[in-house]
């Protein structure tokens, strides 16, 4: 495992989630999120995952498939009704999963 590129992904991913998190929370209603949150925090985690992939040059699929398989914690803390604790958790493991694609060449080489 790549441990400079887990903890840059860890870096990275939390970062963008958080951001992503204050700019939702201020531009949308709290309703909004009672009623599309289970399409919205996947959807920006996702995204955020991306983000992470393209600045670290790793592979968006590969990177895609660690985002959904860290993401597991997360909704399982969701469901007992304590959302915010999976994040750390969920952001964690996607860095293992980044570091792990990183040593195994999945990154793009820099042209």
């Amino acid at each position: 495992m790549n441990g400079s590129v887990a903890w840059r992904a860890a870096l990275v991913q939390g970062l963008a989630v958080a951001a992503s998190s204050v700019v939702l929370a201020l531009a949308l209603p709290r309703s909004f999120f009672e009623d599309y949150g289970w399409a919205a925090g996947p959807g920006v985690w996702a995204l955020c995952a991306l983000l992470t992939a393209a600045v670290l040059r790793l592979r968006a699929l590969p990177v895609l498939a660690g985002a959904a398989l860290a993401g597991v914690p997360s909704l399982i803390t969701v469901l007992l009704g304590a959302h915010w604790a999976g994040v750390p958790v969920a952001v964690g493991i996607f860095a293992l999963w980044c570091g792990w694609l990183a040593d195994s060449r999945g990154r793009v080489a820099v042209a």
